[in-house]
């Protein structure tokens, strides 16, 4: 296994060991916040503290993402990615700084973690898509889940390291630890080559057309558009269940941070475990198609149980299962998609779907939020975890969705530029310039 690793490792070249790299250091850092900043302000204002900042962050990323996601397919990935970090890194900082002092003021620490969304909103467009920059096409598939892997490693040892930190040193120490981490990654991230980009002429004129360029395109897809709908139900309950209510059912069980750090690293090892082989067999024993579906389906299971639960053992193994289905979802899918948009495409139509889920996750914790205050947090997450489930059948009613999933990667590479060309035609046409014809 090690040897097959090293092999693919080798196959990817250099400069995608560097996004590796940087990726695992990224995941780890925010995962290290994740555990933190929900903590602290569960136990300084209660859960009324943390449904409202968890809607706020969804609104910014809503906003920023279809905002700055256009300057990925124009600009340098790598210098978007490394000055994403550095605000990251800034950030981190100053919250640090405050929990050192033990000042705590609600707003006060909304406004600082907007920060880290919008610095997302540059990183996320860039990294998901660099991967087809860096390296040759046959080797895409492999490419992407390393990248998976990366993060996966990231999110389990993440949790590990703040949950520990929460436990023994506080939430000061945590924080310092996350910016440490964020500042290694943007070290790792200059080292990634910078890819030439025309930004041409235009200044805020250009930007809004690709911006529109972007939105037209995936709204001309089926495929896309029956996808994005039926991702916004399931991410209305997934969102808050992998959230907003995971420190909140730790706290209902009378649990320290250590176990809210096991269960955020038992999502991460089920996503670790499913990118690095469990997705794919299941994907070839399954079917691209029923794996996909099937992966969402067992995601809102585990939910549902884990809400149910008041064992905190199977608390945690319900996490590692979501993970092992979130790795499904996003492998047997993501791939496919990435190689089916043309390149000139690929960051603002990946921008329009996270900018659709953002809009989910600013629904879903507002919900959650408004259930919790007359239902108990254990019946609010077992009917998330269940709705996950049910919307999942909705995906057997994309149109094309089976066909477009069964085809080879060689086959699909430029897919969505063959079946759909008027869709990016007439997108840029739009935006002001020729197609470029790539895909």
């Amino acid at each position: 296994m090690l040897d097959g690793l090293r092999q693919r490792l080798d196959a990817v070249g250099l400069p995608f060991r560097a996004l590796l790299l940087s990726d695992a250091l990224m995941l780890l850092a925010m995962m290290v916040a994740r555990v933190a900043v929900p903590w602290w302000i569960v136990h300084e204002g209660g859960a009324g503290h943390l449904a409202l900042y968890a809607v706020v962050q969804a609104v910014v990323a809503f906003v920023s993402m279809p905002l700055l996601s256009p300057l990925g397919d124009r600009y340098s990935k790598r210098l978007l990615i490394t000055l994403g970090l550095l605000i990251f890194a800034a950030e981190g900082a100053v919250m640090a700084t405050l929990a050192t002092l033990g000042i705590y003021h609600l707003w006060l620490v909304i406004a600082l973690e907007a920060l880290p969304v919008i610095a997302m909103s540059l990183i996320l467009p860039a990294s998901l898509s660099i991967a087809a920059d860096l390296v040759p096409a046959e080797r895409f598939a492999d490419a992407l889940a390393l990248q998976k892997s990366a993060q996966a490693f990231g999110r389990l040892i993440g949790p590990v390291l703040g949950g520990t930190a929460l436990a023994v040193s506080g939430t000061a120490a945590a924080l310092w630890l996350h910016w440490v981490m964020v500042l290694a990654a943007a070290m790792l991230a200059w080292r990634i080559p910078s890819i030439a980009r025309h930004p041409g002429e235009g200044g805020a004129k250009r930007w809004w057309r690709d911006l529109r360029a972007g939105l037209r395109a995936t709204w001309s897809i089926p495929i896309e558009r029956g996808r994005i709908a039926i991702s916004f139900l399931v991410m209305v309950c997934f969102t808050p269940a992998v959230g907003m209510l995971v420190p909140l059912k730790v706290q209902s069980l009378g649990l320290s941070g250590a176990w809210l750090g096991a269960c955020e690293a038992a999502l991460s090892l089920g996503m670790l475990a499913g990118a690095l082989g469990i997705a794919a067999r299941l994907a070839d024993y399954l079917g691209r198609y029923r794996a996909a579906i099937g992966g969402i389906m067992l995601e809102g299971l585990a939910l549902a149980l884990a809400g149910f639960t008041s064992n905190p053992y199977l608390l945690v193994i319900c996490y590692a299962v979501t993970g092992v289905g979130l790795a499904m979802v996003m492998l047997v899918g993501q791939t496919h998609r990435m190689l089916a948009i043309p390149e000139d495409f690929r960051a603002r139509i990946v921008a329009v779907s996270m900018m659709v889920m953002q809009i989910a996750g600013t629904l879903g914790p507002g919900l959650a939020g408004i259930a919790l205050t007359s239902i108990p947090v254990r019946e609010v997450y077992v009917v998330f975890g269940l709705a996950e489930f049910v919307f999942a059948f909705g995906y057997f009613l994309v149109p094309r969705y089976r066909e477009f999933l069964a085809l080879g990667h060689d086959e699909v590479r430029g897919w969505y530029g063959r079946q759909f060309p008027g869709a990016f035609r007439r997108a840029e046409s739009d935006s002001g310039s020729p197609m470029s014809g790539k895909s």
